[in-house]
């Protein structure tokens, strides 16, 4: 079925408490030069069957986290949707080169040329092009100005929704997503190892016998090659990278039960277990969102390189050196080297060095329109997040017009996954009933 230039409705479902319908559209590649091409981009909408009819329903959009990261897949209505479903019409995105939306990946990508040919296409991956995407969804689906609701990088994409298309915002909704709207990504960095760093010590308080195990595995991955399910060598500097789960209320504790997996005793002595090694492999590759790693620092990326950021900011925090003594685990980085040992990314390595050279990349804020902005908007901002930093996070605010501020230390970066109904809730009353002063502090 077709509905409107650039618009197809798919197939209808009905799950367990919940309808969607499938939405694909046709945008342009680049919306500036449309002559240049086009992309599908889908969305699935989600709705409750308690309401009749949902034609009269407004739209909500969410922005997934990310870059990378598809739109959430759910069978029954919970958490922040539950409460979402009841006012709105919830439209998922996957965001362009994610999902459905016309994906990219190490066998996408060479359809696109060469390497230069692949960085070039993927500039026009970043958050002004998701605006302008949703955008023209938003007029196809005959929409007046809609909610967006925005997590993480969602909420960065939401920051510049607000600054480019702000007619198209009827509120704004941020969790864990105010994103620093200028300055190079080396004051991103610095921030986040600091952190992470408080993050590990906070973890080995309360998992004091994980300590000991994390040392015991760096060591064994030094002397004992240990393979992944994907065939390639773990190092320690990959294992590291299971402090992701650092970043969160409802994981954090997960990680004291992956750890207790680690070993085996096997006729050749003590070696990492599969069940151990298979959970790992799904946590340190980036085979179901290498964007994350090519597209990282750029979400940070204005008129200037990245130039690796992490990787040199690094060179001051040498605790986190996979030679140290006592093992960190490491939070929100991507290094060079995930180009050379993980199979999803080895061929993406010299696309990967362009995009990290790239110095000419194009503004992802108006400053003067956000000092300016006249959408009611609200963000919750978790003190501890070691993923958005919350004094960067605050300094945003202050930039922001019109935005509320709701700081707490009860959730980390998985807040909605953790409270999602109450912290939808509370934003959408700030926003719609003036709760609370321009900075609440829970």
């Amino acid at each position: 079925m077709h509905d409107g230039a650039g618009h197809r409705i798919g197939a209808e479902h009905r799950m367990r408490g919940v309808r969607t319908v499938e939405h694909f559209f046709t945008v342009p590649l680049v919306h500036a030069e449309p002559s240049r091409g086009s992309i599908e981009v889908f969305a699935r909408e989600y709705t409750s069957p308690e309401h009749d009819s949902v034609r009269e329903l407004p739209w909500l959009l969410f922005l997934q986290g990310g870059p990378g990261g598809r739109g959430n897949r759910v069978t029954s209505l919970s958490g922040w949707m539950k409460e979402a479903a009841r006012h709105f019409r919830i439209l998922m995105l996957d965001q362009r080169g994610t999902g459905l939306s016309s994906p990219l990946s190490r066998q996408t990508l060479p359809a696109r040329g060469d390497a230069a040919a692949q960085a070039e296409y993927l500039t026009h991956f970043r958050a002004d092009s998701i605006v302008a995407d949703a955008e023209l969804i938003r007029q196809a689906l005959g929409s007046g100005p809609w909610t967006v609701f925005g997590q993480s990088y969602g909420g960065f994409c939401t920051l510049s929704y607000l600054s480019f298309a702000p007619e198209g915002i009827r509120e704004a909704l941020i969790t864990g997503g105010l994103a620093p709207l200028a300055g190079h990504p080396d004051r991103v960095y610095k921030a986040t190892f600091q952190r992470v760093e408080a993050r590990n010590a906070e973890y080995f308080d309360r998992y004091p016998q994980d300590r000991a195990i994390v040392n015991r595995v760096a060591r064994h991955l030094a002397e004992v090659p240990e393979r992944l399910p994907t065939g390639e060598r773990l190092s320690v500097r990959r294992f590291q990278m299971v402090g992701s789960f650092l970043g969160g209320n409802s994981r954090f504790d997960a990680l004291h039960y992956l750890l207790e997996d680690a070993f085996v005793a096997t006729p050749e002595g003590a070696r990492l277990s599969d069940a151990f090694l298979e959970q790992l492999g799904q946590l340190v590759g980036r085979a179901a969102n290498p964007l994350y790693a090519l597209l990282h620092e750029s979400i940070y990326a204005q008129h200037e390189a990245t130039d690796w950021s992490a990787w040199r900011v690094l060179e001051s925090y040498p605790q986190f050196l996979p030679e140290a003594e006592d093992l960190l685990l490491t939070g929100e980085m991507v290094y060079p080297w995930y180009f050379e040992e993980d199979p999803a990314l080895v061929p993406l390595r010299a696309t990967a060095e362009l995009l990290a050279a790239k110095q000419d990349w194009p503004a992802l804020y108006d400053l003067d329109r956000l000092a300016a902005n006249r959408v009611p908007a609200a963000a919750a901002v978790y003190r501890d997040d070691i993923y958005v930093d919350r004094d960067l996070s605050l300094e945003t605010a202050a930039r922001v017009a019109n935005l509320r501020v709701w700081e707490t230390a009860d959730f980390h970066h998985d807040g909605i996954s953790d409270d999602g109904e109450g912290i939808f809730r509370r934003l959408l009353a700030m926003v719609r009933n003036g709760l609370g002063t321009s900075r609440q502090t829970a």
